[in-house]
This record gives C-alpha cells, structure tokens and sequence, in this order.
C-alpha cells in the first residue's frame, strides 16, 4: 500500500526482531516528501526493498478485461484529450479521482520534469490499492467518503507497528494501520521523509496534509515514485519504483498490466461509479481472524461500513462483478501490455483467433555476486578511491550474467559518497557480469565501512566490500620565512606591537596549509639553545585567573593557515633588557630564527 516498505511479511512470521525493523525503517529519512522542491531530493535513496511498507496488508488482485478500451470518439484514449463518454466499464476512471492523477502527475513534472510520472501509473497503483478509492467515494474536495483502512498492524501474520498518530488518522489507540486511497501508513506520512516532515503532500492546495483526501495521497505517491533520481521511462526504475511500493512480482505484474490497460485509454465517469474490484491477496487475516478485505471496508473504530459499495450491488460487501469475458483468475496475473490469453481458448464470435505472443525474454536472473579483487577498497580522507567497488554476477553454472541491475549502498556509518552525493547506486553488469559502481569519494571521516551490493530482484544473496579511509598526512614545511623585514623593539616591562610577527610557511616553495609550528623563546647558545627563562615571553591564551599572567616561553599547537600564514600571539616583556631569540619549528626541521629588541626602561 502506499509508499514506505516493502518485502511483504509470511503470514504469522511477524517478529520482534521484524517489528523492530519495521519501526526503525518507518522513522528513518529515506523518502522524498511532497513536491515543491522535487528535483532537490532526486538523489534522496527511496526506502529498502526488503522492508514492508504496508506491515503486509493485501491489495487487489482483479485484473484488466482482454479486451483493451477503446472510447467514443473525444474521450481519453491518449490521457490528453477530455474524458467523457462511455466504453469498457473498466476502463472508467472516477472524475475526481482522475482528476487528482493528473494534478499530481503534472505537478510533479513541473517540479521534476526528469522523473517523467504518467498519470495512469498513479490509476494503476490506485486500483491495485483501493480500487480508485472504493469507485471514487469521494466528496467534492478529494477526501473519502468513508475511512479506507488496512489491518491492524498488530503482528499477527503483519508486522507489529504500535500506535504512531494518537489515533489521528486511522481511528486505532493502539496500532498503525494504512489509510487512504494510497494505503499510507501513518508515521511515514507524517514524519517518515529525508527531512523527517514526511511524505505528506497537499495537492489541493487547502493547506492541509491528508491521506485521506486522493489529491494529497496521489501527490505524496508520485513523490515516492520518483525517489532517488529514477526515470519512470526507462523499464528497470519503473520496475524498482513500483516493487518499492510493494515487493511482490505479482504486485509489480498486477500494476503494470492496469498501467498498461489505462494507457491504451480511459474514460471519465461520474464519482462512485467506478467498478469496484472484488479479490484480494489471499492469506491476509486480520486481528479478528477475518480476511483483510473484509477489514478494508471498516471505517474509524473497526465498525463495518454497510453504505452501498460504489460501483457494486448495493449491499455490503457485494462489490461489482465484471461482465463476461473481463473476469482474470487472480491467480494467473496478466501481461504488462495488459492482454491474457482468452479463457478456455476461444475468441469472440466474428473475430480471427488472435496468435498468443510469447512472454517477454530479459536477462536471467543471477543466483550469486562474486567480489571482484581480494583486497579492501582504501584511500585517504577527502579523496577519490582509486578502484571502484566493483563485483560479477553469475547463474548457478557460474556463468557470467549481463544486463542484471546491481544496488550498491553506502552505510549510514561514513560520509564517502558516490556522484552527486548519492549514498546509493544502481548499475546493471556488463556483457561479463560485471556491475562496476561510479568513482567513490571519501569524506572527512577516517575509519573502515563496508559497502552493501545486491540485486534489485534480491535473487541472490548480498555482498559486502570493504574500504579504509586513512586520515590525511600532516601538512609538510621547509622553509618558514617573516613577511616583513622591519626590526623588532619593545621597551623592558611593555609589549611588543599587536601581531608584531608574522610568518609564511611554504613546501617545495608552495604554500603550507595547516603546518604545525612551534614558538620558543631561547637563549643564544649556538651549539644548543634551550629555552629562556627571562626576557620575551607569552601568555597562556586558555589560563584563568592568576595564571594567566604566568609567563609562557613555549607555544604549541599553532597552525598556518589556509595562506601558509601564521601571526604569532602577542609578545611581552619583563625587565630585562637586551636582544632576545625566538625560534620557530616544524616536524619537518624547518626553522626560524627571529631578534627581539629589548630597551631599558626610562630611568631604569
């Protein structure tokens, strides 16, 4: 159901390890929220595919008549022109919900016109989820007539997701449920997004965020859809946005044989007409030990909602029941183009039999990624890794497999990023298996991670790279030199001028940044100066109180800076007159040597 989580859960395999995960997953930043600033978060990674979004809920399982739509003249057979008139009843799209597709749809391709989001994969979503918001039961603004509800999230055959939203938005004290025409759960639509606002959109523009209302729902899903830069064109991140909704293959089949359905044309009709689909996901319980569709039709508090079902017979329960030759086995999904082979072999009266086509050939899926190189990844903060996380996928013959999509992704434990500060990549391997990552930057953060390689399908198990970012080398010097030639006086008792000595540092006559020198006031022994302990002298910048009028002959610590400069602390004097040293060092045995002037005091 909407858009968080996804691998469905095994009836009855819910955990407190799974619940944990759940939980944890549902308040992170993964998500792209509401448009405005789209294309801003392409780059943000959409959530986990192996994380349910749903807690597990069902969805519907109907699929698209045989025959595909084809509208009277000026209806909607392209999803440009106006959507009137009257054709295949499943191809009627209710008008608000329509509406809400749309919006969305052209919203988002203003706000992230590279994401290219078709309306009619928000119909086909939409369908798949709540049959078009129960045939469009909606109120003039979008909001739904009655509460759409998945189960309790309880962990009995779901995940265990307690109490998130005081009840706000799915009427349960106690546990989550997914709401809406889009099934959102609630934590993700209030604070489950990359900026930790959520997912929640307002597409109507009446300031608010509802999940109940199918304009903010459709917003908020075709903003999930287009998370981590993905190009709804290209087949592959279509399939990844679509899985990431609900990780199943006969979710992602189911979804893109409506997509398919409404994209050979559509028809407007009028809000609570639309055809209600009637199965479900088997294997859903609910806390009540009824199946999940019969808790879908429960409003707040779990009472049954007995209203006539939109499109349906009137009575409870009784939804709509395609005419002959529309009805599909649930349990033998259509193709993409939205076409099935026609039940019990036979074509309609008049018409030629029409060639079965064969199911579409891709790469096969791979059953292992191997490492490529036996040695971690290692470089140095700040900079690139000079070889590239890189593995090969192979069948179970261990043959190489190309054209498999390969996910690499970053932990939350470094700062290394790949191109355009993306902590996640996908790739698809070469004619030899090979999935090679784009070039690798290290950050600021020194240490060792690991980097987590799958396949997108999660048809083979996941490996890990290993990398080491080392801290930079200490900056280098060898030859420290004084910016001004002016001699350097001070009274005994008195204080040299403010910044009276500056120096720059410079290696191989280039800059020093940050070089490390140390200031030491000495005596003039030429074969060993050691430090003075009278005449100039320094004051302990971080001393309080008494001693910080304590004289100080020995500085550390200080650093060039960014120019290779470095103006030293203020110098004072006692009363000793005379000409003084001081003598300035790096690690690196560069060294200077600067006079200081002492005058006699007056009268002294």
């Amino acid at each position: 159901m909407a858009a968080t989580f996804r691998r469905r859960l095994q009836r009855g395999a819910a955990s407190t390890a799974v619940a944990a995960l759940v939980l944890a997953a549902l308040t992170a930043s993964q998500a792209p929220g509401a448009t405005g600033d789209a294309a801003a978060k392409r780059q943000t990674a959409p959530p986990p595919a192996d994380v349910p979004i749903d807690g597990g809920s069902g969805y519907y399982t109907d699929l698209p008549p045989l025959n595909s739509p084809v509208p009277p003249h000026g209806s909607d057979h392209n999803g440009q022109g106006p959507a009137t008139g009257r054709g295949p009843a499943e191809a009627g799209l209710p008008a608000t919900v329509l509406a809400a597709y749309k919006k969305a749809a052209s919203t988002i391709g203003t706000d992230d016109p590279e994401c290219r989001l078709p309306w009619q994969l928000l119909a086909g979503i939409g369908k798949v989820e709540s049959g078009q918001a129960r045939g469009g039961a909606v109120d003039a603004e979008g909001t739904t007539l009655q509460p759409i509800l998945g189960p309790q999230l309880n962990g009995r055959g779901f995940a265990r997701i307690t109490d998130t939203d005081n009840g706000r938005y799915d009427g349960d004290l106690t546990h989550d449920r997914a709401v809406g025409p889009m099934q959102f759960i609630p934590s993700t639509w209030s604070n489950g997004g990359p900026d930790g606002t959520g997912w929640g959109a307002d597409g109507n523009g009446d300031g608010k965020k509802d999940p109940h209302n199918v304009f903010d729902a459709a917003l908020a899903a075709g903003g999930y859809l287009c998370a981590g830069g993905r190009d709804l064109t290209a087949q592959d991140d279509l399939d990844r946005a679509i899985l990431g909704y609900n990780h199943s293959e006969e979710y992602l089949r189911t979804v893109l044989s409506w997509y398919a359905f409404y994209r050979n044309g559509t028809h407007e009709v009028p809000d609570g007409k639309g055809v209600l689909p009637v199965h479900r996901d088997a294997g859903r319980h609910d806390d009540n030990g009824g199946r999940s569709e019969d808790r879908r039709q429960h409003g707040h508090g779990g009472k049954p909602d007995k209203s006539p079902r939109p499109g349906g017979s009137g009575k409870p329960g009784k939804g709509h029941k395609p005419g002959k030759g529309q009805q599909h086995d649930p349990g033998k999904p259509g193709r993409p183009d939205g076409t099935d082979p026609t039940p019990g072999g036979t074509e309609p009266p008049g018409q030629k039999p029409t060639p079965t086509p064969e199911p579409p050939t891709g790469p096969a899926h791979p059953t292992a990624l191997v490492r490529v190189g036996d040695k971690d990844l290692s470089t140095t903060a700040g900079t690139e890794f000079a070889t590239p996380p890189q593995v090969r996928a192979q069948d179970t013959e261990g043959k190489a497999v190309a054209g498999a999509p390969v996910r690499f992704t970053l932990p939350a434990a470094t700062d290394a990023r790949f191109p355009g500060d993306a902590t996640a990549v996908t790739v698809k391997t070469d004619k030899n298996g090979l999935a090679t990552a784009p070039t690798l930057r290290a950050g600021d953060r020194t240490g060792a991670f690991r980097i987590r390689v799958t396949t997108v399908a999660h048809t083979a198990p996941a490996v890990e790279v290993g990398a080491t970012v080392k801290a930079r080398p200490a900056p280098k010097a060898d030859k420290l030199a004084r910016t001004s030639d002016k001699e350097l006086t001070a009274t005994a008792g008195k204080a040299f001028a403010e910044d009276a000595v500056e120096i720059k540092a410079t290696y191989q006559d280039k800059i020093a940044a940050g070089v490390a020198v140390t200031a030491t006031m000495v005596t003039d022994d030429p074969k060993q100066p050691v430090e003075n302990d009278k005449g100039p002298y320094f004051k302990d910048p971080e001393a309080t109180g008494a001693a910080k009028h304590k004289p100080v002959r020995t500085l550390t610590g200080l650093t060039t800076d960014a120019d290779g400069l470095l103006k030293l602390p203020k110098i004072y004097t006692d009363a000793h007159p005379g000409t003084f040293l001081l003598r300035l060092t790096t690690a690196d045995g560069a060294v200077l040597t600067v006079k200081l002037k002492v005058a006699a005091a007056t009268g002294s």
